[in-house]
């Protein structure tokens, strides 16, 4: 449930992802790739059957680069639906279920999308806006009365906010969220788990991916509605679509029908995923066509209106205007939508909304151009498995046979551009400890002119070289002659200095820009002695169901210390950077936007069995002794 760039992948679960396994035989990756099976070219999409084009060289390059993203990703099957006008031109599965029976994957198999459920999400609640029974810039707490957090600003949170990533919702509610059996009641525990929690920025401050927003959006729907919300996406979507090959992860699957993933070359039986609303949906990628397919009719489907036109116009449309601190004003959230000007089709001047997603073993990505009249979906039964370059790729290549695109637009430059000054004031401000959700960053220059990023090793228990020799440059980014690809700058917005970063995407010809950190400031005091008293301790996951996906893969102990490099702070799990809010409480720190502050933990200390117990986003971990 992560989003992606074409340049650098996102995990929706990054924090909880664990090692990649070993690596299979070159052997066995050319064999599970090599298999492929093609869907005869039907209509197939509610379409009027009139031939189309057969973007013979489009389809060639993709299989191609489809084969070798299973390869670097381990993947066993992958699947890919692209739809040009009215006609499913090209549908078309690889390699294998598993590597037991050899049963080769077809487009029929099944594949959990991951956050490209989102979409649905969004299109759920516009159903319901289309109803009245829901309205967009309402309070949550009109529709969930019940519904509570610490911060009082709780009372702010709409339901937009929820679809645009702009709630200040903690990120991840990670209790048995994996699993290989159906785990319920996962939104209602949610629900009360934020009772006992804070916001970690004012809603609509900024966006910052948050799956706790959709799932939330399961309750609003069961609040108004009455059904649950597999069951109101069944009846309002899923049936009206003829999607019949597509639903939640609520009972177990016939064998045969789905993808495995696998655990260090172990297969695993069905992932279910318990978040229905924002990363739950089983599908196919010609399913999703018939989705897509709505969404280009503006939301009618043969001869049916399912969502009223306005909808899925407002889902496309951009929700940054009015964002405190929107520092990559080129990435546009959409609703549900990771990006409602994806910026490699907007490059070649293409409007493309879209959105990724993976789960603990697949890896999905899902394109609709509204105007070009093409849509796209590839999905790969690994979590490695990177479907974002390869989508792209293969749309631009289908708009230029199309005649809709003249040429592949052309690589940015990437020569460095010539040397320019900075006071040594304004370095020496921009040195110092970066936070995010993920291992933190630290600034150093040895001149006041150069500067030095480090990364934090968990490993090592200390930092590490991440770009030595930084220098400013007339573009305004500063560039390491040694490792020119990924420039960095420093910005400040909402009262905070971010560091971001720079580099041209897979395809290159775009940059991508993402926020990574934020500046930490001097802690206020020293850690209390409760505090204290706990840190250099480790602490076990103590309470996922033993059916869990994570405990599978293996969950180490998580760590709490104080870096000598930034005291007063806790430093929780070798990641991130917490202040303690009471003998018992400790909060969230930073506000990064887009991706590096999902995510983010509360950690709250109880006694249990005469012991100390902490729990952090849903996970409770015991002391180890």
């Amino acid at each position: 449930m992560l989003p992606q760039t074409s340049a650098t992948p996102f995990s929706p679960d990054d924090s909880a992802t664990p090692a990649q396994p070993p690596h299979p035989s070159r052997r066995d990756w050319l064999a599970w790739a090599g298999a492929a099976t093609l869907a005869p070219l039907l209509p197939a999409c509610g379409g009027t059957g009139n031939p189309g084009p057969t973007l013979a060289a489009t389809m060639a390059w993709g299989r191609s680069e489809i084969r070798q993203a299973m390869q670097r990703g381990e993947a066993r099957a992958a699947s890919v639906a692209l739809l040009q006008g009215d006609r499913l031109v090209w549908q078309e599965a690889f390699g294998v279920l598993d590597d037991t029976t050899r049963a080769l994957a077809t487009p029929d198999t099944r594949f959990n999308v991951g956050s490209v459920s989102k979409v649905v999400a969004a299109l759920a609640v516009m159903v319901l806006v289309d109803r009245q029974l829901v309205q967009l810039d309402a309070p949550v707490v009109r529709y969930l009365p019940q519904f509570t957090m610490l911060s009082p600003g709780y009372r702010d949170i709409t339901v937009r906010h929820l679809l645009s990533h702009a709630s200040g919702l903690p990120g991840t509610h990670t209790h048995n969220l994996f699993a290989t059996a159906p785990l319920p009641g996962y939104a209602a525990e949610l629900e009360e788990a934020l009772a006992d929690a804070h916001l970690k920025h004012a809603p609509g401050a900024l966006a910052v991916y948050c799956n706790d927003g959709f799932t939330l959006i399961e309750r609003i729907v069961l609040a108004v509605t009455g059904q649950t919300y597999p069951a109101f996406v069944q009846s309002a979507l899923l049936n009206p679509l003829g999607m019949a090959r597509s639903g939640y992860t609520l009972l177990p699957l016939p064998e045969g029908s789905f993808a495995h993933g696998y655990i260090r070359k172990q297969r695993q039986a069905q992932e279910f995923v318990m978040g229905y609303a924002t990363g739950g949906l089983c599908t196919t990628p010609g399913d999703m066509m018939k989705l897509a397919t709505m969404l280009l009719q503006g939301g009618e489907y043969d001869g049916r209106r399912v969502v009223s036109k306005a909808g899925v116009l407002e889902m496309g449309r951009g929700q940054n205007p009015g964002l405190r601190a929107d520092l990559t004003p080129d990435w546009q959230w959409g609703l549900g939508w990771d990006s409602a000007q994806q910026q490699g089709l907007s490059a070649a001047g293409v409007l493309a909304w879209q959105k990724s997603g993976g789960t603990m073993f697949y890896s999905s990505d899902f394109y609709v151009l509204p105007q070009a009249g093409m849509a796209l979906l590839i999905t790969g039964s690994a979590s490695a498995f990177k479907p974002g370059p390869v989508a792209e790729g293969i749309l631009l290549r289908a708009l230029q046979e199309t005649g809709q695109l003249a040429a592949l637009p052309p690589k940015v430059l990437t020569a460095a551009p010539s040397l320019a000054t900075s006071s040594a004031s304004a370095v020496d401000a921009v040195l110092g400890i970066y936070g995010r959700s993920a291992k933190p960053l630290k600034a150093t220059s040895p001149d006041s002119q150069q500067i030095d990023l480090w990364v934090w090793s968990a490993e090592a228990r200390s930092w590490t070289m991440l770009s030595a020799g930084l220098r400013l440059r007339s573009d305004g980014w500063w560039w390491s002659d040694a490792q020119p690809r990924t420039q960095y700058r420093w910005e400040q917005a909402d009262g905070r200095r971010y560091l971001l970063s720079r580099e041209p995407a897979t395809a290159g010809h775009y940059w991508v820009t993402m926020p990574m950190a934020q500046q930490m400031p001097r802690a206020a005091a020293p850690l209390p002695a409760p505090w204290v008293a706990r840190l250099d301790s480790h602490w076990l996951l103590a309470n996922e169901a033993p059916e869990s996906i994570p405990l599978a893969f293996g969950v180490p102990a998580a760590t709490l210390r104080e870096l000598p490099d930034l005291p007063g702070y806790l430093f929780w799990d070798d990641s991130q950077f917490l202040l303690p809010l009471s003998p018992d409480r400790a909060g969230m720190t930073v506000q990064v936007p887009l991706n590096d502050g999902r995510d983010l933990v509360e950690l709250v200390v109880q006694a249990r069995d005469q012991q100390e117990w902490l729990h952090a986003a849903g996970w409770s971990y015991r002391r180890q002794a």
